[in-house]
């Protein structure tokens, strides 16, 4: 008896835990209005329980065992039920101010948590050992987005991330610092120069850099060359480059996007057309200008030699049609045969400097594409952006893991007024190919100018992280980021004529306004991040970067020197011995020290 009384005290204590939580759970089944059968199962199960104190060890244990497990099983539902969730939530949200705490962004979004999937986003870094991952630098598995007290954000290179902003807020100077960490090769698209005269230099460490200028910005000339209708030869190629050239709405029922299927449809015809019979661009737009009877026979017999019938059909419709519909479809698609009328975008277009992607890949190299801000040029613009991204996610395919590594970045500044590729569909898998997309916006209006409102919502839906830089004046905008930042619990004290408190409530408020948001400091940026509530941070400038500082330097002590190998060449081919005193520049206007002279014209 003696050996069973540490027992039986563990039997009575479960048997009294058993009394409250099967009155609990009765009280959870049946309902206050039936307390008295809960309270008579209660005692039901504490008379079971005193009945097993007289039982045998065995019998006791395994007793014990069951109703330790029953009430783990009562307990683990109320916690994860919808309404202990819900209220959890409600009660953290309050405590930390409808933001994410430190350990959410420790748990979400710190370099820790990038690392612990870098070998599902980086197949090779699995090969290497525990030390090494560790030294693995974030930047080569995570895009950093901003600083938050002494944390840093970050988001994996598989997600998309998405800014908005006005000008001069900052985004080019977030950009260039993403650029500059990109581990594989990168595509920048910009409509200016800034972004490749900051970064250009420390990309060439990793890579080879080239420059596609179509519209001849700043004077730079194209390093390589890229003609649309390469590989057109193959039909699905072809379509892929009309999709391109013609982004925006289709398959919607209004009359927009049926025009731009059908030239679509008529582009894909034609661009099969000229690669079939090795012509150019410029044969395209003659057919597409030339009277219907004279281009319906020289397209049709070309396009009998492909082997899809389709096409031939296609045209012979085309040129077919009265002359109402051919026009609205030809007005449709000269968007994308606009830039055949610049010099500077044909001669991009020549493809006398072609490139492969597997050797862009290959070689880390950077391509900066720079588009004005002319609907013209972004035709061509798209079509480079497009086969490059098309080309890698078929590369990605045929790889063991499915995805390239290191992964291929996108850097679309700007996206939506000189590159406005399809990316209501790149967004939803790139990220799984190895694709990394990070694009800037100047709002979201914009967004869905270029892309219409379900293109723009299938967009920022697929986004993993989005940041808002401040400087907007946007209404519709400011309240739709201040809605997503959800609302807070803001103590609110009334008080009599003399001041003193009579009263104290609880008002709901957003967790950032719309006021606020329009006014965040300079460098300051509003992040949205899956997995945990917004924070707000600061953002480093590149021009900050200790790596950028020494890089211009080495910019500056280059271009001093070629100017000063400049003026020694002018001063070997024109030597002025007798000009002015001894030691002066011949170059130098001289003073004439004749009386009465006075300093030469234009000094």
């Amino acid at each position: 008896m003696m050996r069973a009384e540490p027992t039986a005290l563990l039997l009575l204590a479960l048997g009294v835990l058993a009394l409250i939580t099967a009155a609990r759970v009765m009280n959870m089944v049946l309902g206050w209005r039936h307390r008295g059968r809960a309270v008579v199962a209660a005692l039901v199960v504490g008379a079971a329980a005193v009945t097993l104190a007289r039982a045998s060890v065995a019998v006791q244990g395994a007793a014990g065992a069951l109703l330790a497990a029953i009430v783990a099983t009562v307990v683990w539902h109320r916690q994860t039920r919808s309404t202990s969730t819900v209220t959890r939530w409600g009660a953290r949200s309050r405590r930390k101010a409808g933001v994410a705490s430190t350990l959410d962004i420790a748990r979400v979004a710190s370099s820790w948590a990038m690392k612990r999937k870098a070998t599902t986003v980086r197949p090779s870094l699995a090969k290497i050992g525990w030390w090494a991952w560790w030294r693995t630098a974030t930047t080569e598995v995570a895009v950093l987005l901003c600083r938050v007290g002494a944390l840093r954000v970050w988001s994996s290179v598989e997600d998309v991330t998405l800014l908005f902003g006005g000008p001069r807020t900052g985004k080019t100077g977030w950009f260039a610092g993403r650029i500059i960490d990109a581990p594989g090769a990168a595509v920048v698209t910009s409509s200016r120069t800034d972004l490749h005269k900051m970064t250009a230099g420390l990309r060439a460490r990793s890579g080879p850099t080239y420059v596609f200028n179509p519209a001849g910005l700043g004077g730079m000339p194209s390093t390589i060359t890229f003609d649309p209708l390469i590989g057109c030869a193959d039909s699905v190629t072809a379509a892929q480059r009309a999709w391109d050239m013609l982004p925006g709405a289709s398959g919607g029922s209004s009359e927009r996007a049926y025009w731009t299927d059908q030239a679509r449809r008529v582009l894909t015809a034609l661009l099969h057309a000229a690669a079939l019979d090795g012509t150019t661009m410029i044969d395209v737009l003659r057919w597409v200008a030339a009277p219907p009877d004279e281009a319906r026979k020289e397209v049709t017999a070309i396009l009998r030699r492909s082997p899809e019938a389709a096409y031939a059909d296609d045209a012979e419709q085309f040129f077919r049609t009265n002359e109402r519909t051919r026009t609205s479809i030809t007005s449709t698609m000269m968007p994308a045969l606009g830039w055949l009328m610049s010099p500077a975008a044909r001669a991009a277009a020549s493809g006398a400097t072609a490139f492969n992607v597997a050797e862009l890949l290959r070689t880390n190299a950077t391509i900066y594409i720079l588009g004005a801000k002319d609907e013209r040029i972004a035709a061509l613009v798209c079509a480079l952006t497009g086969c490059i991204a098309r080309e890698s996610r078929q590369i990605a395919a045929r790889q063991d893991n499915g995805r390239l590594d290191p992964p291929l970045t996108l850097a679309l500044d700007e996206a939506a007024l000189i590159s406005p590729v399809p990316l209501n569909e790149w967004t939803a898998d790139m990220g799984g190919a190895g694709v990394t997309i990070i694009a800037a916006f100047q709002s979201r209006a914009q967004m869905m100018d270029r892309w219409d409102e379900t293109g723009a919502r299938v967009i920022i839906g697929n986004a993993t992280s989005i940041m808002v830089f401040g400087s907007m004046r946007e209404r519709d905008d400011l309240t739709y980021w201040a809605d997503l930042t959800g609302e807070r619990d803001e103590p609110v004290a009334t008080t009599d004529g003399r001041g003193n408190i009579t009263s104290r409530t609880v008002r709901q408020v957003p967790v950032v306004s719309a006021s606020q948001l329009a006014n965040l400091p300079r460098y300051r940026v509003l992040v949205f991040h899956r997995g945990m509530a917004p924070v707000i941070g600061r953002v480093r400038m590149a021009w900050n970067r200790r790596d950028v500082r020494a890089q211009a330097k080495v910019d500056r002590r280059a271009a001093q020197a070629v100017v000063a190998a400049a003026e020694e060449a002018a001063r070997a081919a024109n030597p002025s011995p007798d000009a002015g005193w001894a030691g002066e520049s011949p170059t130098r206007p001289v003073l004439d020290r004749s009386p009465g002279g006075g300093p030469p014209d234009g000094w």
